[in-house]
């Protein structure tokens, strides 16, 4: 019996947990795997150990292990070593997979928040018109700036202006991230949230922000789009990293 367990950073926002149950719901289908769940690696219960015990009371004789991160960081690399060593001690039979981080198709996931926004707000611009600011979290690690550039990049053919800020451990920060767009003369500004899920951060600090920053430099015409959130096109990322590690394991 096969399980499959998404390890996700944490939160304690209880919208997180319920996005994350929907995702496993629909990604258990798409697999035909037998069970799925999730765990996280810190701030909340259910924690990487109870994960993997979940999947194993639920009859599973082989876990994939998927960290659900959009970055090859630190925190992709501590979740990793300790569903190894957990499986290891437990002589369990487990694949870790990759992780979101350089699929092409979370260009397309931005993309859709981006026309949802423009959707919702009744933009009449096209996307050559449109000027884009796309807001991650920063990571102390050269990996994942790397990684997230790598999707900013991707953007570039599609909208007029694509920039980049972070809320913290990296620079640019959001304010110095909007003064830099605005400094292009944008007929108009559409934020994009590089979140997995609608957490603190989200619903807090990055509107906080966001707000104080575009009220400093007196421009009025920017929208603040959602997280990326459940989305059919993250989900089959997912899929697609679990059929890999699948066939990688075959060919041994």
């Amino acid at each position: 019996m096969k399980a499959l367990l998404l390890i996700d950073r944490g939160s304690r926002e209880p919208g997180v947990k319920q996005e994350l149950k929907k995702i496993c719901s629909i990604a258990k289908y798409k697999t035909g795997y037998d069970y799925a769940t999730y765990c996280f690696l810190e701030v909340v219960p259910p924690f990487i150990e109870e994960g993997i015990k979940r999947c194993l009371d639920n009859g599973a004789d082989f876990i994939s292990v998927m960290p659900y991160f959009l970055y090859p960081g630190m925190k992709l690399k501590d979740s990793v070593k300790r569903s190894a060593k957990i499986c290891y001690i437990q002589d369990l039979r487990m694949a870790i997979t990759k992780p979101l981080s350089y699929h092409s198709t979370l260009k397309e996931v931005l993309k859709d928040r981006i026309t949802q926004l423009k959707i919702e707000n009744q933009i009449q611009y096209s996307d050559a018109e449109c000027d884009i600011v796309v807001i991650g979290h920063g990571s102390s690690d050269k990996n994942a700036r790397t990684a997230f550039d790598h999707t900013i990049k991707s953007l570039i053919p599609y909208y007029r202006n694509v920039h980049s800020c972070f809320l913290e451990l990296d620079k640019p920060n959001i304010e110095e991230g909007i003064k830099k767009s605005l400094k292009h003369n944008p007929k108009i500004l559409l934020l994009a949230p590089y979140f997995l899920h609608e957490g603190a951060h989200i619903k807090y600090d990055i509107v906080r922000e966001v707000k104080e920053a575009l009220h400093k430099y007196h421009f009025k015409n920017a929208y603040l789009g959602r997280h990326l959130g459940i989305n059919e096109k993250l989900i089959n990322i997912v899929v697609e990293r679990v059929k890999e590690v699948e066939k990688r394991i075959a060919k041994l």
